[in-house]
């Protein structure tokens, strides 16, 4: 590998480190943003519609030197492309350079532009962890939303069989009544339009709902909270040790670099003070 390819990838690579660097890229991540947003208007679209163009050609532009800049920093290139999160914006950019002029992919198009807003969850690290958290905690919540399933389907079969004849859209079978359930578990209206008919009929039923409520809104919901926060206590220490542990080379590194040093001191110490007996015994027997 030649010299100055190093010096071009060593530029890169601080480039690529820069904190501008990052908030520039951050920055155009929002205009594209921006842009997208401008598209759904159609009479702005229509006034604007050259400048939208050109500003949205500028963006991928920008993007695709962007992704170019970071694969040139990297030692090898498939370095590059272990990171799942350096795939991700490699496919977005990618995807990014579908034209918009030609009327047959010009709805793709524009759909997968809207996938670059997702760039910001790659470029800021906070946001890295709490998608990695979420990631992780799925299958640990399948469990519970299992569970929870299991709750509505025991509590929609109870409803059906009880209050099919007091409203037959919201009770006639077990699907519907789960539909049902799944309102008033999310509080949407359901004392007017779900208990108080149930209650006219059945004055207890309020027990059932309340149980119900019990269970999912705040036991399961609960269950959910507290998978999610322990899996990102996990991420955010694994985080933690990961930037601990690169802090340790760096001043393991940087200890060798003074022992050779100190070494290299020595040595010399050892070789002048060698000169200086020299010298004193050639002088004395000179005389």
């Amino acid at each position: 590998m030649s010299a100055s390819f190093e010096t071009w990838r060593d530029r890169f690579e601080r480039l690529r480190a820069h904190k501008a660097f990052e908030l520039t890229v951050i920055t155009i991540i929002v205009v594209s943003a921006l842009l997208i947003g401008a598209r759904t208007y159609e009479e702005e679209t229509n006034r604007f519609q050259e400048l939208i163009l050109a500003l949205d050609t500028a963006v991928t532009v920008f993007f695709l030197v962007e992704i170019l800049i970071r694969m040139a920093a990297e030692r090898r290139l498939r370095d590059f492309f272990r990171r799942g999160w350096n795939v991700f914006d490699f496919l977005i950019v990618t995807a990014s350079l579908v034209p918009l002029d030609d009327s047959e992919m010009v709805l793709l198009a524009r759909l997968l532009r809207i996938f670059r807003v997702l760039r910001l969850v790659s470029m800021i690290p906070e946001l890295r962890m709490l998608i990695a958290a979420l990631f992780k905690s799925i299958p640990r919540m399948g469990y519970v939303a299992l569970l929870m399933f299991i709750i509505f389907y025991i509590y929609g079969a109870i409803g059906s069989f009880l209050f099919a004849s007091v409203d037959e859209q919201l009770w006639g079978n077990i699907s519907v009544s789960m539909l049902t359930l799944f309102q008033v578990a999310t509080f949407e209206s359901w004392a007017t339009a779900v208990l108080y008919p149930v209650m006219e009929d059945y004055p207890y039923a309020w027990i059932y709902f309340l149980t119900f409520i019990f269970l999912n809104a705040f036991i399961f919901l609960n269950m959910m909270i507290g998978i999610v926060l322990d899996v990102m206590q996990k991420e955010s220490l694994a985080i933690e040790l990961e930037n601990g542990e690169g802090e340790a080379a760096v001043l393991h590194g940087l200890r060798q670099d003074v022992s050779q040093l100190r070494e290299q001191l020595d040595r010399m110490e050892a070789t002048l003070g060698a000169g200086r007996g020299d010298a004193r015994v050639d002088k004395h027997g000179g005389d």
